[in-house]
């Protein structure tokens, strides 16, 4: 075996505390023997809880000999809320100790750069790797087989317990309901999503008529007890009456037949859709990323793809599923749709003339037009975030995750991070506040001359009366505070530090297996060095007129079984989404490291 590179680990500290630990608070020092994985997330980060999905296997094979930590390190304001980070625990399954780390202590003991970061610390306390990003779980498993079987033989691996402690069940009739659907009964049907169901309510938003689905994690099509679900999120109406149900974790789309009670699997296959997997095709033999929701519009089904940073479109008369708008690239990019930047479009409604999306992670409002086009109504980019009403132009939201369309053709913003029911207003281009004090608004269906929210944070549904004049609020605005890093003007060496897993290499038979895709906020910073390539090391050079920005770096690393006599490797796509803010100095480094896989030494 090599030698591993290690360095000594920080201890995990922040202000937040402790959760699911039963009131104790561990140390390094106390994990000692024991294999620790620290998973740095935030809860608004689709790919944090592709992360949180993929440890759940090694958690439970490697129980008595590691233990994941999560670490919440926060993007948005909202995010830093105690409360709330003990809401997405428990909204997302999270089955290991978290600490929350709401000014990001730990994050910068680590130098760790990006959402989600996964460490490993052996036995002894050292740092032996890091990964960004996704799809490392295969790499951190053969890992932890090497560091069982070498501390095993050096007697320094203790087996046993970890300090988990589950939190007691709530007893509430919903738990972090994410989406509605008004049904032609007037009877709602909402995506239960922590308890993986969906719950037909009576009109009066709170009588249970059913239930659907088993209420077990799981992917299985069947009766309305047997059926079981993976954290659905969206619902829509098809034209034949049935009900299209985004099954967010399973990435697939399932149907609902109202009157049987019967689901079955439209698109989607279960797997995870990776770079270089089939954008059209049979719905049912391609991959999909995490479907948030979906809307019935010119006759297909538009599906909210938060995963990929896209929009699809599955055709029922066909049953295909195709790619409708977006490259992939996380950001805020308009124009036709195939060169669209969006960043976990969450939300979707429908009119003849607009298909209109909340873009949660850019805190946006846009729409598509029938010809394809992609615009912005409200929102900036993925660091300007806030509350704050009058002229389009100028005013902020916060991680919206719901929208919806009103009868004088304007439409309701669920502004999820700001506890508010938004309004914008395209004949003006004006956004007012409809409502405060909501807990969490993930979405909303309008019933009358009455709007009902989904307040998925107080997992109930909420009756409000549309008013007639907006709430006033105080403006506040707020920006992503991440540490930027100093640089040198002029020459910067971008290395992106990616170490195959032990017993891989990069295969390239058929051509290059790495991608590097380089831009900047404001265009102005980089003279040199933007755009696609296949190197994972870069010459940029930065403009010294330019004080500070934001540099973005997308890596991409397909790694493949090395045995010469196996004709089909298995292989494993690794990747990440950098937005690194820099300020330069003359005394600043002209080296800039981003680990995807590995240490750099």
């Amino acid at each position: 075996m090599s030698k591993r590179a290690r360095v000594r680990a920080p201890e995990l500290i922040g202000k937040g505390g402790w959760i699911n630990t039963g009131d104790k608070e561990p140390s390094l020092a106390e994990l000692r023997g024991r294999i620790v994985i620290v998973d740095f997330w935030t809860f608004c980060c689709v790919n944090c809880l592709h992360v949180l999905d993929e440890l759940r296997e090694l958690e439970d094979k490697h129980r008595d000999t590691v233990v994941v930590i999560g670490v919440h390190s926060p993007k948005f304001v909202h995010e830093a809320e105690h409360q709330a980070v003990v809401d997405a625990v428990e909204r997302y399954g999270v089955e290991h100790p978290v600490l929350d780390d709401p000014e990001l202590a730990t994050w910068k003991q680590y130098a760790v750069r990006a959402w989600p970061t996964l460490v490993v610390i052996d036995p002894e306390g050292y740092v032996v790797a890091q990964h960004a990003g996704e799809g490392h779980a295969h790499a951190i498993e053969r890992l932890v087989a090497e560091l069982e079987a070498e501390h095993e033989a050096k007697g320094t691996l203790r087996r046993g317990d970890g300090p988990y402690v589950a939190p007691e069940p709530q007893p509430t009739v919903l738990r972090f309901p994410g989406k509605a659907l008004l049904l032609p009964s007037g009877n709602f049907l909402v995506s239960d999503t922590t308890r993986h169901q969906l719950v037909e309510l009576a009109e009066d938003g709170e009588s249970v008529v059913r239930r659907i689905g088993s209420g077990t994690r799981g992917f299985a099509d069947g009766s309305t007890d047997a059926a079981a679900f993976n954290e659905p999120q969206g619902l829509a109406l098809l034209e034949d009456g049935s009900v299209v149900v985004a099954d967010t974790v399973n990435h697939a789309l399932r149907r609902l037949d109202l009157t049987t009670g019967e689901v079955t699997t439209l698109a989607g296959t279960g797997r995870q859709w990776w770079q270089g997997s089939p954008t059209s095709g049979p719905a049912r033999e391609v991959d999909l990323s995490s479907p948030w929701d979906v809307a019935h519009w010119q006759g297909k089904v538009w599906i909210a793809m938060a995963g990929v940073h896209q929009l699809w479109a599955y055709d029922p008369a066909e049953g295909t599923v195709a790619v409708a708008a977006g490259t992939t690239n996380e950001g805020l990019v308009d124009g036709p749709g195939p060169e669209a930047w969006f960043a976990q479009p969450s939300g979707l409604a429908a009119t003849p003339e607009r298909l209109w999306l909340a873009d949660s992670e850019t805190s946006a409002l846009r729409w598509v037009d029938p010809d394809g086009s992609v615009h912005t109504a409200v929102g900036t980019g993925l660091f300007d975030f806030g509350h704050r009403d009058g002229a389009a132009g100028q005013a902020l939201l916060q991680h919206p995750l719901g929208v919806t369309a009103l009868p004088d053709g304007s439409v309701a913003v669920s502004d999820t991070y700001n506890h508010a029911l938004r309004r914008y207003d395209p004949a003006t281009g004006e956004v007012t506040t409809l409502a405060t004090d909501l807990r969490e608004p993930s979405d909303a269906v309008l019933v009358g001359d009455d709007i009902v929210v989904v307040e998925s944070a107080r997992h109930r549904l909420t009756r409000l009366r549309l008013p007639e004049e907006a709430v006033k609020v105080p403006e506040v605005a707020h920006r992503t505070q991440r540490e930027a890093t100093e640089v040198a003007p002029g020459r910067l060496r971008l290395d992106v530090v990616f170490q195959a897993p032990a017993g891989q290499k990069l295969d390239t038979r058929y051509g290059p297996s790495t991608r590097l895709l380089v831009s900047s906020t404001p265009p102005e910073l980089l003279i040199d060095g933007e755009g696609a390539g296949t190197e994972l090391s870069r010459a940029l050079e930065l403009d010294p007129s330019v004080p500070e920005g934001v540099l973005h770096v997308s890596a991409m690393a397909a790694s493949c079984d090395d045995d010469p006599d196996n004709e089909y490797p298995a292989c494993h796509v690794h990747q990440q989404d950098w937005g690194v803010p820099v300020r330069l100095t003359e005394s600043g480094t002209d080296r800039l490291p981003l680990v995807l896989a590995g240490m750099d030494t």
